[in-house]
């Protein structure tokens, strides 16, 4: 798989993320046409991708911070494992001048996102719904009536 289609299926009908999944999509879409081109230096592109992940994954964990996820959550557990092996192909790919590892990256990438945006990220944007969390102003319409312990899995029992 080389490149993603962002469609309605990826879609999780919340404006601010859906918004940022689909630069996401665009960026490895255009890390992938550049890598098959071959012509171009892709580490700048690849670098704007890995600041977008960064940025992106940052807010999605404010919110699960904001709305009760444990930190050490499944969702936020992925997030970090993503972000590390990013980072080690950067790194790889400046010391070694070496682009393999990008390139067999890019198409894990883009089997593992729908994956995740279709299980983690829309349970967390259900969860936000079911508080009325607004991720504006970070308040909650319906929070919780009592106590409750911080989501620490992802919602269900494969990852806990």
């Amino acid at each position: 798989m080389n490149s993603l289609t962002w469609s309605d299926d990826l879609a999780l009908d919340h404006p601010q993320l859906d918004r940022t999944h689909e630069e996401f999509v665009e960026l490895l879409n255009a890390l992938a046409a550049l890598l098959a081109q071959g012509a171009a230096d892709p580490l700048p592109l690849y670098a704007q991708l890995l600041a977008h992940t960064e940025a992106h994954f940052a807010m999605e964990e404010g919110w699960m911070a904001a709305t009760g996820f444990a930190p050490d959550n499944c969702h936020a557990r992925q997030h970090a494992m993503v972000l590390d092996l990013m980072r080690q192909v950067q790194i790889h790919a400046h010391a070694q001048q070496d682009l393999e590892p990008l390139r067999r990256l890019l198409p894990e990438l883009i089997g593992w996102f729908p994956a995740h945006a279709e299980m983690m990220d829309a349970a967390l944007v259900y969860h936000m719904g079911q508080l009325g969390f607004d991720t504006g102003t970070g308040r909650m319409s319906r929070p919780p009536l009592q106590s409750t312990p911080a989501i620490s899995s992802c919602g269900n029992n494969s990852c806990a």
